[in-house]
């Protein structure tokens, strides 16, 4: 069969879900207002709160969103077989990833873009408020101890990324200056594009190195320590900065890299080379219900909640830009996983390894690994547009970097943001200062990477850390689902839209954490034990809290307020 079908499936999925399920969510569901007044504009402070271009603030949106997950989980979760992985991308992109991300876009912009878990005080009880900031906490460590370690191995892998990666800094600094006096938009892309790609043509030949030693920890380890020192710092940044432009020709770049592997698809047509359902290894975790926090990312994922209240509600210039930013979003980072199951199960991929895909997927790895990606991606590109193989393979693992990198970023200015609502809500007054929040975050994550370890060398934590971030981000997805669940039927809405996707994930979220809590005991992982205990026993508290809010409102009956009353 050939590959075609995976992709015609998936976008003929995707534009039924732009076309028509956005535009009935919007006009139905979330009633969209463009009169309303958005917090960008009532507290427009030049460094958190900035009005900006729905198109520059997709493209931030976007690659904050996206990292390296959407390419990791399917290239993981084709063990199973192409099929599920497909079906689980496509559908939870159109009904779960898009009404969450969307939603939580929305109700953040209604509530003075207070992060979901801020905002949850207004919609369900400050109790909840308290819980739920412990497991965004949590999941925010999660995602910047994983994604540094990811990043570190692919620099090691492909130092031909190095220059590139680096290189981005100042040309977005540049992008982001230009923007603010009001350039030409459309010039400053392509100039700013075109400088990152020609960056990956020099690193594709001036491979570099970091100098060992450095801080004595390895070359990984000293690549993790940098990561967060540049991290801490652009956390700090005005997001227009840097932050907010660097995700955006990010972005940009993407959309161009997508263009180039979805058209080699059609220039090659390659079969697919992976079985539909594939006679997995014994020992291998059960599909049922480990494929749904496998591939978080590009079907449904509570990270982009957090982003999407966290930040890109800070940014949003009109209401009705909340459906392009957050609906497309998760449309985009869909695509993304999609040519990423392309990639790993084609014919071309298959044949450049001895004993063909089932050499190359002996096994479910159950860690990071964007090898398969890169590896198959470029083949296809090489075929598909005679460009060669290394400069292929630069371009992908750069990709790969920097959407990790850009996670890493909006990452920790988010942990900075949770810890001084904590400070504000307990009258810590040390910790309502950037500095000393930023200090504070980027040490959690320290402590994360180099205090759990897979033995390989210092700060590797964050190749087990996979298992718990899917669970813990999908537990996170349902939490947030509750919180606008219970928001819509405040204002007297139909919320079934969100809650059957809401029973769905959350049942599977759930089972999943106890399936890995299980298999954490056995191998003596306690501080992952930990973890994910408290995750599930908070989630167990919020759901017992919702449910005592709808019960109440149930005997009130429903009023029908206004956004305006029930966000007071």
């Amino acid at each position: 069969m050939s590959s075609l079908f995976i992709v015609i499936f998936g976008l003929a999925g995707f534009c039924f879900g732009w076309f028509v399920y956005s535009k009935y969510i919007a006009e139905k569901i979330y009633r969209l207002d463009p009169n309303y007044v958005t917090p960008a504009h009532r507290f427009d402070d030049g460094v958190d709160y900035v009005p900006t271009n729905k198109y520059v603030l997709w493209g931030s949106h976007f690659t904050a969103v996206a990292g390296a997950a959407p390419i990791v989980g399917p290239a993981i979760a084709v063990y199973w077989g192409w099929a599920p992985a497909l079906l689980w991308v496509t559908l939870g992109s159109i009904f779960f990833a898009g009404v969450h991300d969307f939603g939580a876009l929305w109700a953040s912009n209604r509530h003075d873009a207070k992060s979901i878990g801020a905002l949850s005080e207004s919609i369900v009880g400050v109790k909840v408020r308290s819980v739920l900031m412990i497991i965004i906490f949590l999941l925010l460590v999660l995602v910047n101890a994983m994604f540094a370690t990811i990043i570190a191995d692919e620099m090691v892998i492909y130092p031909e990324s190095v220059f590139p990666a680096w290189a981005a800094i100042p040309v977005a600094i540049a992008v982001g200056v230009l923007i603010r006096r009001k350039f030409n938009l459309l010039a400053i892309s392509i100039v700013g594009v075109s400088i990152l790609y020609y960056t990956i043509y020099v690193g594709s030949n001036m491979p570099l190195a970091i100098p060992d030693p450095l801080f004595g920890l390895g070359e990984r380890g000293d690549w993790i320590i940098l990561l967060y020192i540049y991290a801490g710092i652009a956390s700090m940044l005005p997001v227009w900065l840097l932050l907010q432009p660097r995700d955006y020709i990010n972005g940009a770049q993407l959309v161009v890299g997508l263009f180039v592997l979805y058209t080699a698809v059609l220039l090659t047509t390659p079969d697919v080379a992976a079985p539909a359902f594939n006679d997995v290894a014994e020992g291998t975790p059960p599909i049922l219900p480990i494929l749904f926090v496998t591939i978080a990312c590009g079907a449904l994922s509570g990270f982009h909640g957090i982003v999407s209240s966290g930040t890109s509600a800070k940014q949003l210039s009109n209401e009705k830009d909340a459906r392009f930013v957050g609906y497309l979003g998760a449309l985009g980072e869909g695509s993304l996983a999609l040519i990423t199951i392309t990639a790993v199960t084609g014919s071309l991929y298959a044949a450049s390894v001895a004993g063909g895909w089932d050499a190359i997927y002996p096994s479910f790895t159950g860690g990071p690994s964007a090898g398969g990606f890169i590896a198959g991606g470029a083949l296809l590109i090489s075929e598909g547009w005679g460009i060669p193989l290394t400069f292929a393979q630069t371009m992908l693992a750069v990709m790969v970097v920097l959407f990790a990198g850009t996670t890493m970023d909006a990452g920790l200015r988010l942990t900075r943001y949770i810890i001084q609502e904590w400070g504000n809500i307990y009258s810590i007054k040390p910790l309502k200062s950037a500095y000393i929040s930023t200090f504070v975050a980027v040490g959690a994550c320290l402590l994360l990477a180099f205090g759990v370890s897979n033995g390989n060398y210092p700060g590797d934590g964050g190749t087990l850390i996979w298992p718990v971030f899917g669970a813990t981000n999908q537990i996170l997805a349902s939490m947030t689902l509750i919180v606008l669940s219970v928001y819509l039927m405040k204002l007297g809405r139909p919320a079934k839209n969100l809650l059957i996707p809401l029973c769905f994930i959350l049942v599977m979220a759930t089972w999943a954490g106890i399936w890995y809590i299980i298999s954490y005991v056995n191998s003596g992982q306690w501080l992952l034990v930990v973890i994910q205990s408290a995750v599930i026993i908070s989630s167990i508290f919020i759901i017992l809290e919702s449910w005592g809010t709808v019960q109440k409102l149930k005997a009130e009956g429903s009023s029908g307020d206004d956004e305006e009353s029930v966000a007071s």
